[in-house]
Formats: C-alpha cells, sequence, structure tokens
C-alpha cells in the first residue's frame, strides 16, 4: 500500500470495480488498465485473475489514481510519478493529512511542514501543489455516491438487489 497511515481502517474485502475508480479519478479506463499492468497502481482489493474477472480498487488505490492524474495535469512525465510513488511506498507516510506533493512541472518533492513548502517556493522550484489531505475528502465524497462490491462476490456490485433479470439468468446458465 502507498499510504500506511491514519486513514479509517476500510474493509478490505471490498472494493470499487474498474468504471467507478476511473470516475472517482477522473481517469480513463484505458489509463487505468496500463497503469495497474505496469505496476503502477494495482488494485489491492482483487486483482484480474484472466479474462472475465473484474479489479476491485481500494480507496487508497483510488486516492492514488487521483493523485498521479493531478501529477500528470501539472506536466510530471509519468517517469517521474513512478519514481515518486516509489519513494513515497519506500519511506512510509505517517499521517497523509500533511503532506503536500509539490512539482515543478519536472520533478515531485514531498512536504510535510509549511517551512518545507515555503522554502520550495522560495527557492524558484514549486509551482504546483497537491495536498493529499484534501484529495483523500475529495476521492471519499465522490465514493459515496458511487456502488461497491465485495472481493468474495462475483456477481454483482453491492446496492442494487441481486436478483434482476440478467442475474438470473446468470444463475440459470451457470446451474445448468
Amino acid at each position: 500500500m502507498l499510504f500506511d497511515d491514519d486513514l479509517p481502517d476500510r474493509d478490505m474485502t471490498t472494493g470499487y470495480r474498474g468504471p467507478t475508480a476511473c470516475r472517482a479519478a477522473g481517469i480513463t479506463y484505458r489509463q487505468l488498465d496500463y497503469w495497474a499492468r505496469t505496476g503502477l497502481v494495482e488494485p489491492s482489493v482483487r486483482p484480474a485473475t484472466g479474462s472475465g474477472t473484474q479489479r476491485l480498487y481500494s480507496f487508497r488505490d483510488i486516492l492514488v489514481l487521483k493523485v498521479v492524474k493531478r501529477l500528470l495535469d501539472t506536466g510530471v512525465s509519468l517517469q517521474q510519478i513512478r519514481a515518486a510513488v516509489g519513494h513515497l511506498r519506500e519511506r512510509g507516510v505517517d499521517d497523509l493529512a500533511q503532506i503536500t506533493l509539490m512539482s515543478d512541472g519536472a520533478s515531485v518533492y514531498e512536504c510535510t511542514s509549511a517551512d518545507e513548502v515555503i522554502d520550495l517556493v522560495q527557492g524558484g522550484q514549486g509551482v504546483f501543489g497537491i495536498a493529499v489531505g484534501r484529495v483523500w475528502r475529495e476521492v471519499e465524497g465522490t465514493l459515496a455516491e458511487l456502488p461497491t462490491e465485495r472481493a468474495d462476490d462475483d456477481a454483482s456490485p453491492a446496492g442494487p438487489p441481486a436478483h434482476d433479470e440478467l442475474a438470473l439468468r446468470r444463475q440459470a446458465r451457470t446451474a445448468g
């Protein structure tokens, strides 16, 4: 996990399908698929295990997806983003809400205090900042309105009843 911190504990058997993760992070499904296949952001609830299986992304996965998207929007290269994500994974993070990622469009800097942000800006480097705690709250608000799915339930997302016509046809086909 990228952020092993004081985020509220979440049920790791419940996640979000790819289209939901895309919507919450503001990315395309093609980006999501590429980032999962190349190991940038892999689904931690349930990875794809072959044709027809659905990846399930955790809240933290979607948070990372949204941060990566914001960094891409500033002009940071995917190579630099991979390095930054790798650094944060190795380092670990004590308090996510206190991190600000700064970018000059080429590199990514991690700031954990207001003094570090000021020093970076005064040095003429930082031109764009991402307060990760604020992104966390945005993702949380967006996901509250979107369907979840249990990792052990391959049939339907949580929320709508599983007795719709399509589900009944699937059950009949697999039963007989």
